[in-house]
């Protein structure tokens, strides 16, 4: 059984740092890929980051890119997301994400992905 469980989100400054985890089970990254997507109030959901089981590299939306970035915790099946340089745009529901190995993850494409977790909110705001 296929199970994702986010962490870590929580209101921060505009400039600061937070990190996610997405605790997952019932599957590896050897055959899924895993990624991280968001939906602010009012907005559609929208891709964050992900890393793909067909190349092991990474994938962020440009709006992300240079500022969040994914590594993997293998021994505890966990995904991070360390986010730095928070802008307020960044504010929304942060959700893991798996799709057996698809192309979503590589066009961080939320409508191809398979299994949900039930998000964890980002809030930046002063």
């Amino acid at each position: 059984q296929v199970q994702l469980v986010e962490s870590g989100g929580g209101k921060v400054q505009p400039g600061g740092s937070l990190r996610l985890s997405c605790t997952f089970s019932g599957f590896t990254l050897d055959y899924y890929s895993l990624g991280w997507f968001r939906q602010a109030p009012g907005k559609e959901r929208e891709g964050v980051a992900c890393v793909s089981n067909r190349d092991g590299n990474g994938y962020y939306a440009d709006s992300v890119k240079g500022r969040f970035t994914l590594f993997r915790d293998n021994a505890k099946n966990t995904v991070h997301l360390q986010m730095n340089s928070l802008k307020p745009e960044d504010t929304g529901v942060y959700y893991c994400a798996a799709e057996y190995d698809g192309p979503s993850c590589l066009f961080l494409r939320p409508d191809g992905m398979q299994y949900w977790g039930t998000g964890t909110p980002v809030t930046v705001s002063t």
